[in-house]
């Protein structure tokens, strides 16, 4: 069920004049190559939950997630390769037929079910999730974003995949990969979370929600200032820095995630945030699929 042929993805050294200048390496873990359509943290979020899936012998899966949203399109591609049936429930109210993300989803033979902002909003309420277990029996219930106790057991993984470092950093959305890394990484190894949404000061308790331990550990610390006005939305600087990085450094970023990482350390290291010498490691969560969305909305 689970040959899906991926590998470990690879790391590219990024070679740059002001990273010499401050006697910095920057590494980038390039999990966006880990598969051609299910990449990133979200197959290292969806790798045990369809282990646990099958052991269970859960019939079908269900989860939620935005129009656009790159677990929605990873969820979909997952099922299709592993042919499981699947419910997605999507914030709408409606569906939009020309949306590139819903297309694929529907292309690979997964339910969409569009609600109002209302319920969607009850995604986590135990009510809400206790009727859709009714409503769809025999199911496994994935949270929006992926991010379970199962999600974390993968991103342990590419935690374990890393090589030694001082930093490593990653975009943080829903608290899950950095929750994950934790698990995975020396305690001298210091992890620095992106935050891509605005007033996400909520994070730190979600992220110790996911994974207790992290209350006592004191080697992580999410970052506010790089969101560039919340979840979505981004500068001109931003897109102009993404495309700059392709150009110059054969790396395929989007503003909304692994580009705000990215850019959040570019003006780290001029502001000499890291010490000299240090090894920073970047994790590419892919995400990639959602150039396509902000085309079609001419974003971009």
């Amino acid at each position: 069920m689970f040959n899906s042929k991926h590998l470990e993805s690879p790391i590219q050294r990024i070679h740059h004049p002001m990273l010499t200048a401050k006697k910095v390496e920057l590494l980038v873990k390039r999990d966006d190559l880990l598969h051609p359509t299910v990449q990133g943290n979200k197959w290292r979020k969806l790798k045990y939950n369809l282990i646990e899936l099958k052991q269970q012998n859960y019939r079908s899966l269900l989860t939620f997630g935005g129009p656009f949203s790159n677990h929605l399109y990873a969820t979909a591609m997952a099922c299709k390769l592993f042919n499981i049936p699947a419910h997605i429930i999507v914030r709408g109210p409606h569906l939009d037929e020309q949306n590139p993300t819903l297309r694929l989803a529907k292309a690979c033979g997964v339910n969409l079910h569009a609600v109002t902002r209302l319920e969607y909003r009850q995604r986590s309420d135990n009510a809400y999730l206790q009727d859709l277990a009714k409503q769809y029996p025999n199911t496994h219930i994935i949270p929006e974003g992926g991010s379970n106790k199962f999600a974390l057991l993968g991103c342990q993984e590419l935690a374990q995949s890393l090589p030694d470092s001082d930093y490593v950093c990653c975009a943080v959305g829903s608290g899950g990969t950095l929750a994950g890394l934790l698990n995975g990484l020396p305690k001298i190894t210091q992890i620095l979370g992106f935050c891509v949404l605005k007033g996400a000061e909520y994070l730190t308790e979600e992220v110790c929600r996911l994974n207790p331990a992290a209350a006592l550990q004191k080697n992580w610390q999410l970052l506010h200032q790089f969101h560039g006005g919340g979840y979505g939305k981004f500068s001109k600087e931003l897109w102009t820095f993404c495309q700059s990085m392709r150009q110059s450094h054969k790396l395929p970023l989007e503003p909304i995630y692994t580009g705000k990482m990215m850019h959040g350390i570019w003006q780290l290291i001029e502001h000499d945030y890291f010490p000299k010498h240090s090894r920073i490691v970047a994790v590419h969560t892919g995400g990639l699929q959602g150039l396509d969305g902000l085309r079609y909305r001419k974003l971009i």
